[in-house]
């Protein structure tokens, strides 16, 4: 049995120097579920000189060693995958079906694409055909401090940590001290694959101290961040005097256009993908903006799609939702309901309390706000809580204006039968990611966004490079 009150640090499980410990709370009955130790600066420097020290070796170990390595990870967290998914159930309230499968499986899945991009990914190659003796090399760049979120646990360190491994990077996890329970579990798998010491190492802590400490850290060289954008401005402040690569992915307000040649499905499909996950996902689309034709049919649409989404318990089985994460997100939400219907937004479906039956744990009502403008608080503020905006708009010009209208530029959706259209609107629309017609984007396709949603790119081919150098260097001989 894993202890929770231990860190990960140069290949063992061992004790934390600091005394400080915090209860994880169980987001569906609201009581403890484990406790764990939280770092300090001695702990977090004890795991940087640890990353450090296991460098250079790994760094140089071959890419044919890398991969047999990463390939044992995999399948050891394959085999563990239930155990994976009960954590993530218990510590951020995913429905137990949804944690086994969406949650837990995201973590193999994207171990399984970057072992892929790895195999074919060459470190050393000619500048051009013209330029046969200057070389360039991908290297490593260094000790990374991974800091993740609580509510895609291991959608998240998968696609930091194992993208470190694969570049040749060491690295320390800082995971959410919200949800920690499922990284601790990543760490012993890691222990389990015989990744050498030091390559991985993991601290719980907090943002203010563990993380405050890393990102300042003059060993660290790189920090990857998945988070709030708040704390992302922060983060970068605070790594700006050792000049460090930071790569960010943060918040989003996602648009979804729908145009009122959608295809039947278009409106219940929007419903689902912004209430999925409780509405804690960062792309989730939370505005909708209807054209105005259509706009009405839409709505009558969006509530009979809404009134089949059921709340329910973490352990319950089924395709419902589950509570989000905590009391404070669910006061955020809460607050923000209210400043909804201050606004003047009329509430279609849902509204303030919890749903009746689940006055126990954090249960938020699915909720619907019609009559919306792009001016409101709700519709420019990141909720990460199963709520919707619908707006409508009059002309393609006018909607593509309201989804750019927005400091986030992580995922925008587009609904139409009209390929050309799609395709237009598409390339006007200031985000990293657009989905069009319920086609999802492929694995290894590159997760990351514009404006104030950061910068870097996740997955595929993109993922690896974020954890690399670029050396270029003349008069190479090629005997």
């Amino acid at each position: 049995m894993i202890d929770t009150k231990k860190f990960y640090i140069n290949g063992a499980w061992v004790a934390p120097i600091s005394d400080r410990e915090m209860e994880v709370i169980d987001p569906s009955t609201e009581q403890v579920c484990g406790t764990i130790a939280i770092g300090n600066q001695a702990d977090t420097d004890a795991a940087v000189a640890a990353a450090k020290a296991a460098f250079d070796d790994w760094s140089q170990t071959p890419k044919a060693r890398r991969i047999v390595l990463l390939k044992k990870f995999l399948t050891v967290y394959q085999a563990r995958n239930e155990e994976m998914g009960r954590a993530i159930s218990l510590e951020m309230g995913a429905p137990i079906d949804m944690a086994l499968t969406s949650q837990a499986e995201s973590g193999s899945e994207h171990t399984e694409g970057l072992i892929e991009e790895l195999e074919k990914f060459e470190f050393e190659r000619a500048l051009n055909d013209s330029a046969p003796n200057d070389r360039i090399i991908y290297e490593a760049i260094g000790v990374c401090a991974l800091i993740t979120p609580w509510n895609w646990p291991m959608n998240q360190v998968s696609l930091k940590a194992i993208a470190a491994m694969a570049a040749g990077c060491t690295m320390v996890l800082k995971p959410s001290e919200i949800a920690p329970l499922s990284s601790l579990v990543f760490a012993d798998m890691v222990h389990e694959a015989g990744i050498p010491a030091g390559v991985f190492n993991m601290v719980n802590g907090d943002g203010a101290g563990v993380g405050s400490h890393l990102t300042s850290h003059p060993d660290v060289d790189m920090v990857s961040f998945t988070g709030s954008t708040r704390a992302g401005a922060l983060i970068s402040k605070n790594a700006a005097d050792t000049v460090k690569r930071v790569a960010l992915e943060l918040g989003g307000k996602g648009a979804n256009i729908v145009f009122a040649d959608a295809d039947e499905k278009a409106i219940e499909r929007g419903i689902y993908h912004c209430f999925g996950n409780s509405g804690q996902s960062c792309n989730a689309p939370t505005r909708m903006l209807v054209e105005r034709s259509f706009y009405d049919q839409a709505v009558v649409m969006a509530k009979a799609a809404a009134a089949k989404v059921q709340v329910g318990r973490a352990t319950e089985h089924g395709n419902h939702i589950g509570p989000v994460v905590s009391e404070l997100q669910y006061n955020k939400i809460q607050a923000l309901i209210k400043v909804g219907i201050d606004e003047g937004a009329n509430v279609a479906v849902g509204g303030l309390g919890k749903p009746q039956g689940l006055e126990t744990g954090y249960f938020v009502k699915p909720t619907i706000f019609t009559d919306v403008n792009n001016d409101m608080q709700i519709a420019r503020e990141e909720v990460f809580g199963p709520v919707l905006c619908m707006i409508p708009f009059d002309t393609e010009e006018q909607a593509i204006a309201i989804a750019n209208d927005t400091v986030f530029g992580l995922t925008n959706y587009i609904q139409t039968q009209d390929s050309a259209k799609a395709n237009r609107v598409a390339r006007r629309l200031r985000s990293g990611m657009v989905q069009m017609n319920g086609t999802f984007r492929s694995a290894g396709a590159p997760f990351g966004g514009y404006k104030q949603s950061g910068n870097g790119r996740e997955g595929g081919v993109w993922g690896l490079e974020d954890f690399l150098e670029v050396k270029s260097i003349s008069g190479w001989s090629n005997d």
